[in-house]
C-alpha cells in the first residue's frame, strides 16, 4: 500500500495556530459560523452524545445548547495555546489520534482536517473512537477558498518573475471529501458546502484574516519568499477585479456502522418498476 503523498508540514500548521492564538477571538467570524451550523445541526438530531470530542473547536463550544444534548467534552488541538482553560485538554492531531476506540458518541472537527496529509486515515481514526451509530461532523475549507487570491498571486508572479510558485494551501474537492468520508468506512455519509464571499476594500485585511486564524501556507516543500513587489502587484490585480474573497466550507456527515441503521436497496429490489410509474401517469 503506498503512502499519502506529503503535502503539508502539520508541525509547522500547529505553530500556525499557536502564533494566532493569542488574538484569534478578533479573527474567528468563520469558525463561528461554522460552529453555529454545527450547533443547528445537533440540535436537529434527536439522540444524547454523552461523550463527545471537539477537535479545533476551543473556546467556541461555548455556542452548545442545551438542544444539542452534548454531554462530558474532551477538547483536542494541535496548537496547545488554541485549547480551552480548563476542561478536558489534549494536545493532538486528529493524523494520530490519542482517542480510545468505541468511546465517543460525537465526534465534531472544526476547519482543521483540511491540512491533513492522509485525510482518509484521520478519518478512519476518528471512525473507530465513535461508538457504533455514533456521530461524524467535520467542517474543512475546499477548493474554490481563497480563489480570487490565488489567481492574483499566480498572475503576479508572472508577470514579475515569468514564473509561479504555490502560495496557498491547495483544498480539496467536495467530490474527493465525499469519497473520503466513504473510504474510511463511515455509514450515510453526506456533504453539503457553504460559499462565503467577503468584501475587501482593503485588500492587506485578508492577509490579517488569514494570518489571524492560522491559515497561511503550510506546505511541506515550500517555496522562495514572495517578494514584496509580487505581493504588492497582487493585492492590486485583487482589487481590480472587484476585492472579493470566496471561503468555500464543506460539511462532511457521517455515523459510524451499526446494525440497526437504514440501508440502500439492492439493485434490482424495487417493488415497482419505474416504466411501470410513468405509464400510470399518462
Amino acid at each position: 500500500m503506498n503512502a499519502p503523498p506529503h503535502i503539508f508540514d502539520r508541525r509547522l500548521y500547529a505553530q500556525r495556530r499557536t502564533r494566532s492564538a493569542a488574538h484569534f477571538g478578533a479573527f474567528d467570524f468563520l469558525h463561528r459560523r461554522v460552529m453555529d451550523d454545527i450547533v443547528d445541526r445537533l440540535e436537529t438530531v434527536m439522540r444524547e452524545f454523552p461523550n463527545a470530542t471537539f477537535s479545533g473547536a476551543g473556546n467556541l463550544t461555548d455556542q452548545l445548547t442545551p438542544a444539542c444534548s452534548v454531554g462530558s467534552i474532551t477538547h483536542i488541538d494541535p496548537a496547545p495555546e488554541r485549547l480551552p482553560t480548563t476542561g478536558n485538554r489534549i494536545v493532538a492531531d486528529e493524523e494520530l489520534l490519542p482517542i480510545a476506540a468505541q468511546s465517543q458518541n460525537l465526534f465534531v472537527s472544526v476547519l482543521t482536517l483540511h491540512t491533513a496529509n492522509d485525510l482518509v486515515g484521520a478519518l478512519a481514526q476518528i471512525r473507530r473512537a465513535l461508538v457504533a451509530d455514533g456521530l461524524f461532523i467535520a467542517a474543512v475549507f475546499a477548493e474554490d477558498t481563497l480563489i480570487a487570491l490565488r489567481k492574483s498571486l499566480y498572475t503576479a508572479e508572472a508577470e514579475i518573475t515569468g514564473g509561479v510558485s504555490a502560495r496557498i494551501n491547495p483544498f480539496a474537492s467536495i467530490q474527493d471529501y465525499g469519497q473520503a468520508l466513504s473510504r474510511a468506512g463511515f455509514a450515510l455519509p453526506v456533504v453539503d458546502a457553504d460559499k462565503i464571499n467577503v468584501k475587501y476594500d482593503d485588500p492587506l485585511r485578508l492577509l490579517r484574516d488569514l494570518r489571524g486564524m492560522g491559515e497561511t501556507q503550510a506546505l511541506a516543500n515550500r517555496p522562495n519568499p514572495l517578494r514584496r513587489d509580487v505581493l504588492m502587484r497582487a493585492l492590486q490585480i485583487f482589487s481590480e477585479n472587484g476585492g472579493t474573497e470566496q471561503f468555500e466550507i464543506i460539511y462532511l456527515t457521517g455515523w459510524s456502522p451499526d446494525p440497526s441503521q437504514q440501508k440502500p436497496l439492492k439493485p434490482g429490489s424495487a417493488k415497482a418498476s419505474l416504466k411501470d410509474a410513468i405509464k400510470g401517469t399518462e
